[in-house]
């Protein structure tokens, strides 16, 4: 009995000790090719916007986390400076308002961008009937 346990005791040790079988060659497709230059440029252009938007963002969040380093700085050793915290925060506006535009680009490149909100200039889906970043009523008296 005790022969036996100590061979059934060592089949799942020897399984661990056996190399795994190698998973089948995985097929790899080829990516569809654009069919005309357009579909290309597209495809730069969006891939450019993307990267720009990344870019755009990292900024943001390492000039953000500066921000709020140089006051907590400031405040603990008494000496705030507004003059200087109202620059940086001035910068890490410009940057938002560019990181807003490149995501603007972006929902616009979308398929299914309807239009813009003519209060905000916003993107907005065909079914949307408010604008989904102000609220503007995208309804209009004739189609009510």
């Amino acid at each position: 009995m005790s022969r036996r346990l100590a061979a059934l005791a060592r089949k799942p040790v020897e399984r661990l000790r056996r190399p795994a079988p190698s998973p089948a060659p995985a097929v790899k497709e080829k990516p569809a090719a654009p069919t005309t230059p357009s579909e290309t440029e597209t495809k730069a252009e969006h891939a450019e916007l993307v990267a720009q938007r990344d870019r755009l963002l990292e900024k943001f969040t390492v000039m953000q986390a500066d921000l709020g380093g140089a006051f907590y700085e400031m405040a603990i050793r008494d000496h705030v400076r507004l003059d200087i915290l109202t620059r940086k925060a001035a910068e890490l506006q410009r940057v938002d308002a560019d990181l807003l535009a490149a995501e603007r680009a972006l929902e616009l490149a979308r398929a299914d961008a309807a239009g813009l909100c003519p209060s905000c200039q916003s993107p907005y889906g065909a079914a949307d009937r408010f604008c989904p970043q102000c609220g503007h009523s995208l309804v209009t008296e004739a189609s009510r």
